[in-house]
C-alpha cells in the first residue's frame, strides 16, 4: 500500500468536516471534480471507503471517522506551529479567518481593519458573515465573534466593543396610524418587521427587560427578513416597525425620521467579544488584529 500525501489528508479532512464536497471544495480553493478524484484515490490507496456519499450528504464511515479524530488534531496542530514561524518574519504575516455576525463585522471589525491592514501588506483578514452560532473549531476559524453573554466558558474573549442597546423603532407616518405600543405585549398588535437566525430555528422573539423581568415577544407581520440592511430600509419606508442596534438608528432619530418607543425595556447589555480556543497559537500577526480590536472605552 503507497503512503498517501499530505495534501490528500487535508483533503479528507475538509470534506469530513464539512460533510460537503461543494463547501470543501470553495475552502481548498480547487474544483469539486478534482476534490473527489483525490479522495477515491487516497480510498483506493488504503483499501477503505473512507466517506458515505448520497445526492443530499457526505458523512464519514467507521474507518473515516476514525482516521479524521487521529489526525485532524496532528495536522491542525502542524498548521498552527507552521503558522507560529513568522515570528521570524521582520514583519507579520499570514491570514486570519473570523466568524461574525453583519453588525459586528460591520462597526465593529471594519472601521478597524480599514486602518491597520494598509500598515501590514503580509496580513490578510478572511470575515464570514454568518447569524448561526458556528463551531469555529470545527470550521477551523481562527477566531469568532460572539455578544459577551454567548461566549463559551472554554474560550478565551476579548472585548472589542462597548455595551449596546436594541431600540424599537418606526416612522412617524406609521405612528400616525397606529397608537405608540406601552409595553411590550403591545406589539402583538403591530405589523412588526422580522428576523429570521438559523441559531433560533425560526423567527427571532424580541427580547426586552425591565426591572429585573425579562420578557421575550413575538411579533408578527407582512416582511421577515435575515439580515440588517434591509430591515433598516423596510423600517425607514414605513413598512413597520424593526427591532433594531441603537446606533444604527442614531441618524434617523436625530433626523426625525424615526421615533423610537419602549426605551424603557432595552437597557444596555455586553457588547461583542472576539474569542478563540485557549490552545490557539497567538502567531504575530494574530496578536496584531487582536491587540488592534481591543476595546479601551
Amino acid at each position: 500500500m503507497s503512503r498517501p500525501a499530505v495534501n490528500d489528508l487535508i483533503a479528507f479532512l475538509a470534506v469530513a468536516r464539512a460533510q460537503s464536497f461543494t463547501k470543501a471544495a470553495g475552502k481548498l480553493g480547487v474544483s469539486q471534480s478534482a476534490l473527489s478524484h483525490t479522495i477515491r484515490g487516497l480510498e483506493e490507496r488504503l483499501g477503505l471507503r473512507l466517506l458515505t456519499r448520497t445526492t443530499r450528504s457526505v458523512s464519514p464511515t467507521e474507518a473515516g471517522e476514525r482516521l479524521l479524530l487521529s489526525i485532524g488534531p496532528r495536522l491542525d496542530e502542524i498548521e498552527s506551529e507552521l503558522a507560529a514561524l513568522s515570528a521570524f518574519r521582520d514583519k507579520p504575516a499570514g491570514t486570519i479567518r473570523i466568524n461574525a455576525g453583519e453588525h459586528a463585522a460591520d462597526f465593529v471589525l471594519w472601521p478597524v481593519l480599514e486602518k491597520l491592514l494598509p500598515n501590514y501588506p503580509d496580513v490578510n483578514v478572511e470575515i464570514i458573515v454568518d447569524y448561526g452560532l458556528t463551531d469555529i473549531v470545527a470550521e477551523r476559524y481562527d477566531a469568532g465573534v460572539r455578544l459577551g453573554e454567548q461566549v463559551a466558558k472554554d474560550m478565551i474573549a476579548v472585548r472589542i466593543g462597548p455595551d449596546m442597546r436594541m431600540a424599537v423603532v418606526g416612522t412617524p407616518a406609521y405612528f400616525s396610524q397606529r397608537p405608540k405600543p406601552l409595553t411590550p405585549q403591545d406589539l402583538t398588535d403591530h405589523n412588526c418587521i422580522n428576523l429570521r437566525l438559523p441559531t433560533y430555528g425560526g423567527v427571532y422573539a424580541w427580547e426586552f427587560e425591565k426591572d429585573g423581568r425579562e420578557l421575550k415577544v413575538r411579533v408578527d407581520g407582512q416582511l421577515v427578513f435575515n439580515n440588517i440592511a434591509l430591515r433598516l430600509s423596510a423600517v425607514l419606508a414605513g413598512m413597520g416597525l424593526a427591532f433594531l442596534p441603537e446606533e444604527l438608528v442614531e441618524a434617523p432619530l436625530a433626523e426625525g425620521r424615526l421615533v423610537r418607543v419602549l426605551q424603557d425595556w432595552c437597557p444596555p447589555f455586553p457588547g461583542y467579544h472576539l474569542y478563540y480556543p485557549s490552545r490557539r497559537h497567538t502567531s504575530p500577526a494574530f496578536a496584531l488584529v487582536i491587540d488592534a480590536l481591543r476595546y479601551r472605552g
